[in-house]
């Protein structure tokens, strides 16, 4: 009897491939295939494997050395080593959008294959991505704007070479500002040749970096925001010694147990400016929108394991006499996770993709993106917390006990709708985009034309413009949800353009049998899809649907 074929989660999933498709050219497409597959087949295995050690073992604050010397040091579980190893150098996850050849591109590869690999590795060791996004963004942000001065810093933090790689920090938060970044204490003091940088940083993740990016307050520069530099802070000084930078403690979080996040204090630590200190917080605005779509990306990642999970156990439960994924209750509730999730993916590519547009110069795109990220935030954070919920309770008790995925998926969750802004901080920042640049319109004008979605923009952009003329606390109290709206509408948007490239290339049904399915629960989140309902096997695993069996399927525009 033959063994049976290793799980693979590039093959288990039914949009991923089809999506990159349409998204890529055609070289870029078979460029990306054995990634696909080599990362799709360790995350279902090694990694996997590796990332539940590395969650039950946190990392451990090493303050002294044995002869007293002050040394903060962090000490890893070999299980984290292994998985950031597989994330940094084998597959180039923080360099391939900063130098040419990483696997082969003769240019930088594009975001969109960046973000697919990585929502195939998330799906295993959620936790690594902060770290990989944050050390991927500050060579963003030294490339952007300061290239000449940190040409090392960037080929350190972009370099797959375990011998010189380097990883990257953002340290935000201090203790009286969190959200209120205006409030920023740590005080910069020019000291000729450098700065040094004394003050408090109360939420830090991988604290240990070799490269800190971070605010203070510059003497004379004025109040709030105005006021705030960006500042580089190395871990070690020019001349080889540590620098300044005391790690207090570790945060003994939810989740995210795989790596360290801790309070520091900068002690008249060694440091450097960034770009022009007048537009210290403009520069790390930046950084932040592409770490909220990497967020996104993540919250994504969790949806669609537990949506595998969930699928899986219905499979092959059997309550009553039958599996639980034949029984109608169980189908009605898998439905709005699998639609969910798939609608997510699309989102994130899609923001992925008009990212490399805007880094090409086009200046649509990157309008669109500096809305698409916080959109995609707001909104698949907060999903994905019911989502992984939900999978929790389809598994039964067995989802509530650490031997199964459930708990660590539903802890990490929570934890995307917290970092780089909560919900309500996020809300506010898409209606900033509208006000300043009408941003409802942008995305009515980009996505509105579609005669499946034509009447659904149409309404969000008459809504946008008559939200603009409420008093500014009447608008801020309904940001959220239309931030959802809008969420919701480009999603819907990008299904019926998916549906028509699959019915244009490979004559199958399935994606416009998801794309109406999720148009009509959107106007009614109680209707009962038949077709969907009857067809659950194909949504959920992949498979050919007839288009008149599609076409069959309720719609609201």
């Amino acid at each position: 009897m033959s063994s049976p074929s290793p799980v693979n989660f590039a093959d288990r999933d039914p949009a991923l491939r089809p999506l990159l498709d349409r998204l890529l050219s055609a070289d870029d497409r078979i460029r990306v295939e054995p990634l696909l597959a080599e990362l799709g087949e360790l995350a279902a295995g090694d990694l996997d494997r590796q990332a539940a050690l590395a969650d039950a073992h946190p990392p451990r604050l090493i303050p002294y050395a044995p002869d007293g010397t002050r040394v903060d040091a962090i000490e890893y579980h070999p299980a984290h080593d292994r998985a950031a190893a597989l994330a940094y150098e084998r597959f180039g996850l923080a360099a391939m959008s900063h130098r040419p050849g990483v696997h082969g591109w003769p240019g930088k590869t594009p975001h969109t294959v960046k973000y697919a690999l990585s929502y195939l590795y998330v799906q295993s060791e959620f936790g690594m991505a902060c770290p990989l996004s944050m050390t991927d963004s500050a060579a963003r942000i030294l490339r952007l704007f300061d290239p000449d001065r940190y040409a090392a810093e960037i080929a350190a933090l972009s370099s797959t070479d375990p011998e010189i790689r380097a990883t990257g920090a953002m340290f935000m938060t201090e203790r009286q500002g969190g959200t209120d970044v205006g409030l920023t204490q740590t005080l910069a003091t020019d000291q000729g040749t450098h700065w040094t940088l004394t003050g408090k940083k109360w939420f830090a993740s991988n604290p240990a970096a070799d490269v800190i990016l971070t605010l203070a307050r510059v003497p004379g520069q004025g109040e709030g925001t105005r006021g705030l530099g960006m500042f580089l802070v190395p871990r070690l000084r020019p001349d080889g010694t540590r620098n300044a930078v005391r790690i207090d403690r570790l945060k003994d979080k939810l989740g995210s147990r795989s790596i360290a996040s801790g309070e520091v204090t900068l002690e008249e630590a060694y440091a450097t400016p960034v770009g022009q200190l007048t537009h210290g917080f403009r520069q790390m605005a930046e950084m932040l929108n592409v770490s909220r779509l990497s967020n996104a990306m993540r919250a994504t990642a969790l949806m669609r394991r537990a949506v595998r999970e969930s699928v899986d156990h219905t499979r092959a439960r059997h309550v009553f006499g039958k599996p639980l994924f034949d029984q109608p209750l169980m189908r009605a509730t898998l439905l709005p996770m699998i639609l969910d999730t798939e609608a997510a993916l699309g989102l994130v590519l899609e923001a992925a993709a008009r990212l490399t547009a805007a880094d090409d110069g086009d200046e649509r795109a990157k309008a669109l993106v500096r809305v698409l990220s916080p959109l995609a935030k707001h909104t698949l954070c907060k999903r994905a917390r019911t989502v992984t919920g939900e999978a929790m309770e389809i598994r039964g008790g067995n989802g509530y006990i650490e031997d199964w995925v459930n708990p660590r998926l539903v802890r990490d969750a929570h934890l995307g709708s917290i970092w780089e802004g909560s919900s309500n901080v996020i809300a506010l920042d898409v209606l900033r985009c509208m006000r300043r640049a009408a941003a409802h319109r942008t995305l009515a004008g980009t996505y509105g034309d579609r005669d499946p979605v034509r009447h659904r923009w149409e309404l969000l952009r008459k809504q946008g413009d008559a939200l603009l003329e409420l008093p500014e606390d009447e608008q801020e109290a309904r940001a959220g949800r239309y931030a959802d709206k809008l969420t919701h509408a480009v999603m819907a948007t990008l299904l019926y353009d998916q549906a028509d490239h699959e019915r244009r290339t490979t004559g199958d049904g399935r994606a416009l049998l998801v794309a109406r399915t999720y148009a009509a629960l959107l106007d009614d989140p109680d209707t009962l899809p038949r077709t969907a309902l009857d067809h659950l096997a194909e949504l959920a695993e992949g498979g050919q649907v007839p288009i008149a069996t599609a076409e069959e399927a309720p719609a609201h525009a």
